[in-house]
């Protein structure tokens, strides 16, 4: 594991509950220490129930030196700050010590897999993993393939995943900012335009969001809820009927400024709205809601009769 960000924490202690020994790579030099406490945040919220974090830590390594850290390594998992510079040099030292058969994983969430092995001999076993925060709990992780990873590799990380209860899904072809991140700047961007128009504030926008498109999308993704939406007649009906003005409504979409004036608005509203909170009271209630959510999914999607074709 080489990082110690928020999404480095998180692989950490889904890694380490899933019974593998984590060797941990970081540049901080109170490493074990801060790991260590974010374990007893995120042991509580784990996937399956809470566990003891001190189990967790037993599994745990520290080595803060690259190439020691990633020797005899089956995965090696990065997430080093979004700065390809340093990850292309992270890949490549991690790719001369690995053993020729380990995987290397990256959690980017905007850097292309050929750029980051650009510096490496062999990138065959290179790949961008990219999670959805939090990623101990969120079940997608996004699989890309750069133009000389080896078929194989691929095969191997999604079956390394989906032993972790995750939902990996390999993307057709290399996108920036792949396909969650997109979907999530299409919305945020609305989201902004509309605070900042003053059609609703950052809270009300948020219970819009959560009331609405959030436990609907939690069932059924944007193509089949328009399906749904079409009647009898599906998809086809909808875009016959209602589809006509999308373009003219996607004309009318926001194109907000980033600017001092918006993100003044945005940030005291936000503030207004659950400033009162401290980040780890906010993430706790986000991971047990979240957690709730996936498992009654689940449920409902286990118990579904078997003439119900999903």
């Amino acid at each position: 594991m080489i990082g110690t960000g928020t999404i480095g924490l998180g692989w950490i202690a889904l890694f380490a509950a899933a019974g593998m020994t984590v060797r941990v790579n970081s540049r901080r030099p109170d490493a074990e220490r801060h790991v260590r406490a974010a374990l007893g945040r995120y042991a509580a919220t784990l996937p399956g129930g809470p566990r003891d974090p001190e189990e967790l830590a037993r599994r745990l390594l520290f080595e803060p030196d690259v190439a020691r850290a990633v020797e005899g390594a089956d995965v090696v998992q990065e997430n080093a700050p979004e700065d390809l510079a340093l990850k292309r040099d992270l890949f490549a030292r991690a790719g001369a010590a690995a053993g020729p058969r380990a995987l290397l994983l990256s959690s980017t969430s905007t850097l292309l897999p050929d750029d980051l092995g650009s510096a490496m001999d062999d990138p065959s076993r290179l790949l961008v993993a990219h999670p959805f925060n939090p990623p101990h709990i969120v079940p997608l992780v996004e699989v890309v393939a750069g133009e000389r990873t080896d078929p194989a590799a691929v095969d191997e990380t999604v079956a390394f995943y989906r032993s972790l209860g995750k939902a990996p899904t390999v993307l057709r072809r290399a996108v920036p900012g792949f396909v969650a991140n997109r979907l999530q700047s299409a919305l945020l961007r609305e989201s902004i335009h509309l605070v900042r128009e003053g059609v609703v504030s950052v809270a009300e926008l948020d219970e819009i969001v959560t009331a609405s498109i959030g436990p609907r999308w939690a069932a059924v993704g944007p193509f089949r809820a328009f399906h749904l939406g079409g009647g009898p007649g599906g998809l086809r009906h909808w875009f016959r009927h209602l589809g006509v003005g999308l373009e003219r409504g996607w004309a009318g979409l926001g194109d907000p400024p980033v600017d001092e004036a918006t993100v003044g608005t945005v940030l005291a509203q936000a503030e207004e709205a659950f400033g009162d909170r401290s980040y780890e009271l906010l993430a706790a209630d986000r991971d047990t809601v979240q957690n709730a959510v996936i498992a009654a999914v689940a449920r409902a999607r286990a118990t579904e009769p078997d003439a119900v074709e999903r």
